[in-house]
């Protein structure tokens, strides 16, 4: 299938920046999420890729058998390393991208450049959800495991992941603020260096990752 991807910006680091749940590959400029970061697209700081979602034939399939849904998922993920991420470096010169992304957005974020960290420098998670067991009607095998951060990434001794400048992003309000906490909780344990950042007085909505994201990009 053709995915669709919205781009903003003529130069600087390659940011993939995911939907939330289900969400479609305008929702970031939609939501005003673009226009916060706009100050670092227009400067050519940064050049940020927007992909469309497919979580409604993976994920949130309810209509396939739980094996399926993460067939469809590695695909996706298959598209992301093979043809998406290529296309950014070639566009920007840079060997790395970021990936970032909001509420689901931060799980496609974060399961991505944990799987593949020898091509991401950066990882920007606003109220990210990182256990996706809750989607597969109690199934589980070895390729579901190596898309479940919360499992993999213990067992994962690959070097690039100490290198990687990782943000956990999330509130005290935020309903995935205990999601966010356990990760912290794994990459402490790994001695890997990252900022879980937790704001006070807000909520998991767009606000706050709009936010959120503006001081992330300026640690670029």
């Amino acid at each position: 299938m053709d995915i669709k991807t919205l781009i903003f910006g003529h130069s600087g680091y390659p940011i993939i920046l995911f939907p939330t749940s289900m969400g479609s590959y305008y929702e970031n400029k939609d939501f005003k999420l673009i226009d916060a970061i706009a100050g670092f697209i227009n400067d050519g700081k940064v050049k940020v890729y927007c992909p469309d979602g497919i979580d409604k034939l993976s994920w949130y399939n309810k209509g396939v058998h739980p094996a399926d849904r993460v067939k469809n998922h590695i695909w996706y993920d298959k598209f992301l390393l093979e043809e998406l991420v290529p296309l950014a470096k070639h566009e920007t010169g840079h060997h790395k991208v970021v990936t970032a992304g909001c509420s689901f957005g931060g799980y496609h974020a974060a399961n991505f450049a944990f799987r593949h960290p020898w091509t991401v420098s950066h990882l920007f998670s606003m109220s990210g959800a990182f256990d996706i067991s809750s989607q597969l009607d109690g199934f589980y095998n070895d390729e579901a495991y190596f898309n479940n951060p919360v499992d993999f990434v213990p067992n994962d001794m690959n070097q690039e992941l100490w290198h990687m400048k990782i943000v956990l992003g999330t509130s005290d309000r935020d309903m995935c603020k205990g999601d966010n906490e356990r990760l912290s909780d794994i990459l402490n344990r790994k001695g890997i260096n990252h900022w879980l950042d937790i704001r006070q007085n807000a909520d998991h909505d767009w606000p706050t990752w709009r936010g959120m994201l503006p001081e992330y990009l300026s640690q670029l």
